[in-house]
Formats: structure tokens, C-alpha cells, sequence
């Protein structure tokens, strides 16, 4: 029987990662003829992803991961100027030493390599996989819709030759079903510091693939994955990838998961409203008392998630909210107490899947709005940085999946989102017969659909066995 192995390079962010582990684990669920590695690198700053690793690696024994050795990153400031163009400069410096642990730790075992599977923003590994002689393939974290507009990038601006403006007239993509103002475009397209720049060469190198794994289901996005045209390589949806199964935390945070649990118990079925940004999703107190004089006025049952932006060392960390009384109204949380519940972390996905929640104010990471289709959970969009913009637009625009609630924010910007829109989008997300709940719950069905055998997602997932299995290179493992 062939075997093979595969190299597993993800990038190191918790959204990434975790989708891509969980792909790494599906297919070895599918087929018991792979082997995989992963190589591990950690973010330059900001918390590891060490005990995300270590537990994976405990949970499920059958993947080895090999940690690369720490480099020295760019300067902060560059952080600051432009994320993209920062990390590609970072993922940059460990091309050498992902090859050197490919030739010393998987060349050099029994197996024969099969392909690399690759995060979508490390394309320069591409040329180590033509040094190698084995094939590339890119897991793509974002929506299909998304890798559209990276594809869209390198042809606009082979005509245009400058970054997006704000005073641009809509564009039409096609990856997406209506034209795109550029109030929902990304804030790396108007980067002047190198951001926008990084993404137009990153979009250039996906043509060079030898296929595109994307984390999403043809179903949510048909019209997306009949855009892509000929010359593109092949493209696998093998999708929702997500994490249902949880960790139990530990310490502090098994406190916090037990009294958020245990509250949600208290409440009537989809009568609660959450509220979570992500692991990166901050405001400052500004808006903090927005949100929670939109939340009273509403008059819905919330639990929300509340992180502040704080400097350490010129860095923006996260910081779970303290003082709540001196930031949030005078007496809000009087007010409120028994209708609201306010915590920092939470278990987004246990959340979801809980009876009592109802709706969700999200900021339209590609992971969480996967999450909340699979759960049957609508969702208000409000956008916040990278791709968020482009999500929100989709959702709400392009499949009706989801209601505004301010498509054009993007932090740092300064723009406050006022109660009063905050209110009405939380009355419209909570609606017990609205279209887009129908909706939502009809895609939620289609989602788990998609992942069972013979669903559309297995299916694609049963190609790309087959041709990475096809491999001339393999015979020889027989």
C-alpha cells in the first residue's frame, strides 16, 4: 500500500492554526495512509501559541510537530505601519530553516514526501517546494470570496499600478455577487507602507500552486468558487474546519467557563445576544459605554465578551476589562444585573452551540462566522481589521446570512458606533421569524451536510486524496 507524508506549515496565529490542524486531523481521520508533520514557529509578540500545541499534540498523538528555531523579528514600528508587510517579512526569514527541517527531519525518514501544505500567507515557500521537487499546496484560511479578491489584486494592479483610495469608485469582483465600495475593502488595500504591496505579491504566487485548500463549503459560497476561471489551480473546499470538540480550560479560565456556563443554563432558549470580537478585538472605553447603552436600550439578554486595548512597550496587548463601574455608564451594571452578564474570555464555541443563545455580534472572523452558520446562530456584523470588512460585506450583501450593524468600522480609525445603531441592529438580529434567521438555519443544516460522506466538502476532500496519492514520486512506498 502507498504511504505518504505531508508537511504541515501553519501560521502562527490561534484562527490559523486551529483550522489547519483540524484539517491536518480530518484528513487523517479520512485516510490512514498519511503521516504528518508540522512545523511550528511561535508569534514574534503577544502570547504563544505554545499550550495550543501542547495540547493538540496530546489530544491526538498521531501528528509530529517539530518547533523551528526562534528568529529575530522585524522592528515593532513596521507592526504598527503595515501587519501584512511585517509578517512577510518574518515568515521570510524562516524559508532556510523550513527547508533544513524538511531535509534533515522528513527527506530523511522512510516515507516518501507527498507535498507541502502551506499557510496562505507564506507563499515564498513555494520556490523550496520547487527546490525539493514536491508539490504545494496552499490552506487558505479565509473564504473562498476572499481568495478571489487576492486573486483580483495582481490583475488591478497590473492597470492601475497604485493602492486602493477611498474616493475609488465600487469595484466589481468577481468573486463576489455585488459591486464592492471601498468603505468595505480591507485596510491593507489603502496601505502605503508596504501592506497592500505584500498582498498583491502574495496574490501573484497562488497561481503557482499546485492546488488551493480552502476552509469553507460550495454550498455558502457558490458563486464564489464558479468565479475562478481558467489558469487558476484546483481548488478543494473542504470545509466548515472548525474545533468542535473544545478543551476543557484550566486554572483561572475553568472558573470563568463553569460560571459562564452555568448562567447560560439560567436563561430562556434563544432569548441571549453574545457579543465577541475575537482574540484580537478590543475598544476603548469611548465606545465600550456605546455598546452598553445600545445593549440596555435593546432590552435583550446579552453575554459580553469586553477586552481593552493597553500599551506595554509601544505593543497593543489585550487585557480582559477591570473596572468595569468606572468605564461602562453610571449604574449600567446595576441596571442590568440578571438580564447581562460581562466576562472577558470565553468559550466562543460552547457559547454558540448553547440553547439560550440567540444572536451574535461578531467581528466577522471567517472562523466564527463558520461557527455560528454550523450552530444555526444569526449574526450582526461589525468588521474590525484584516478581512473582517470583506466578510461583513458578504454576509450581509452577497447571502443575506447576516444583519449590518456597521460594515465600514475599522479600528484606529476613530469613528464611534453610536447606541442607536447598536440597539437596532441587536432588535433585528434577535427577531424570532426574520428571513435571515430562516436563512441561517437552512445553512446550517447545508453546512453539516457538506461534511458527511458523500457531502460536497467530503467529496472535494476525496479529490485531493486522489491526486496527491497520484503522485508518480509514491510508487516506490508500495
Amino acid at each position: 500500500m502507498k504511504r505518504a507524508e505531508l508537511v504541515f506549515i501553519p501560521f502562527p496565529a490561534r484562527g490559523h492554526l486551529v483550522s489547519t490542524l483540524e484539517f491536518a486531523k480530518r484528513l487523517l481521520d479520512r485516510d490512514d495512509r498519511f503521516s504528518i508533520t508540522v512545523l511550528v514557529i511561535n508569534a514574534p509578540f503577544g502570547p504563544t501559541n505554545h499550550g495550543l500545541i501542547q495540547s493538540i499534540a496530546a489530544s491526538d498523538t498521531r501528528l509530529r510537530f517539530i518547533d523551528l528555531p526562534p528568529m529575530v523579528p522585524p522592528p515593532k514600528e513596521l507592526l504598527f505601519r503595515s501587519a501584512e508587510k511585517f509578517a512577510t517579512e518574518f515568515l521570510e526569514k524562516y524559508r532556510s530553516h523550513v527547508k533544513e527541517a524538511i531535509i534533515n527531519h522528513v527527506l530523511s525518514a522512510s516515507l516518501p514526501l507527498a507535498g507541502l501544505v502551506v499557510d496562505m500567507f507564506w507563499t515564498s515557500l513555494i520556490d523550496v517546494a520547487h527546490e525539493l521537487g514536491v508539490p504545494f499546496y496552499f490552506f487558505f484560511t479565509c473564504s473562498a470570496a476572499f481568495f478571489g479578491f487576492m486573486l483580483y489584486l495582481p490583475a488591478r494592479h497590473d492597470q492601475v499600478g497604485i493602492e486602493f483610495r477611498e474616493t475609488d469608485p465600487e469595484s466589481a469582483i468577481p468573486s463576489y455577487c455585488n459591486p464592492f465600495p471601498p468603505g468595505a475593502l480591507p485596510s491593507f488595500a489603502f496601505n502605503k507602507e508596504g501592506g497592500y504591496i505584500s498582498m498583491v505579491n502574495h496574490g501573484r504566487k497562488y497561481k503557482e500552486a499546485d492546488g488551493i485548500i480552502i476552509n469553507t463549503f460550495s454550498e455558502l459560497e457558490s458563486h464564489a468558487v464558479s468565479s475562478f476561471f481558467n489558469g487558476i489551480p484546483p481548488i478543494y473546499t473542504v470545509g466548515p474546519m472548525i474545533d468542535l470538540e473544545g478543551k476543557m480550560p484550566s486554572g483561572d479560565k475553568q472558573a470563568k467557563h463553569e460560571e459562564i456556563m452555568k448562567w447560560l443554563d439560567d436563561q430562556p432558549p434563544s432569548s441571549v445576544v453574545f457579543l465577541c470580537f475575537g482574540s484580537l478585538g478590543s475598544f476603548e472605553e469611548p465606545q465600550l459605554k456605546e455598546t452598553a447603552l445600545g445593549l440596555e436600550q435593546s432590552g435583550h439578554r446579552f453575554l459580553w465578551s469586553v477586552r481593552l486595548t493597553s500599551q506595554d512597550d509601544n505593543l497593543a496587548k489585550l487585557t480582559d476589562a477591570q473596572n468595569l463601574e468606572q468605564i461602562l455608564p453610571p449604574g449600567f451594571l446595576e441596571r442590568t444585573r440578571g438580564i447581562g452578564m460581562i466576562c472577558g474570555w470565553a468559550p466562543q464555541v460552547e457559547v454558540l452551540a448553547h440553547k439560550a443563545i440567540g444572536g451574535f455580534v461578531s467581528h466577522c472572523g471567517w472562523n466564527s462566522i463558520l461557527e455560528s452558520l454550523w450552530h444555526g446562530v444569526p449574526i450582526a456584523a461589525w468588521p474590525i481589521y484584516a478581512e473582517q470588512q470583506t466578510n461583513a460585506f458578504q454576509m450581509v450583501r452577497d447571502l443575506g446570512l447576516a444583519v449590518e450593524l456597521k460594515l465600514d468600522y475599522m479600528f484606529g480609525r476613530g469613528v464611534l458606533v453610536m447606541a442607536e445603531e447598536i440597539e437596532k441592529a441587536v432588535k433585528c438580529l434577535m427577531e424570532a421569524d426574520s428571513d435571515v434567521r430562516k436563512r441561517v438555519k437552512n445553512m446550517c443544516e447545508k453546512s453539516r451536510e457538506a461534511m458527511i460522506e458523500g457531502g460536497s466538502s467530503s467529496v472535494s476532500l476525496g479529490r485531493l486524496i486522489e491526486t496527491i496519492m497520484a503522485n508518480d514520486k509514491l510508487s516506490a512506498s508500495e
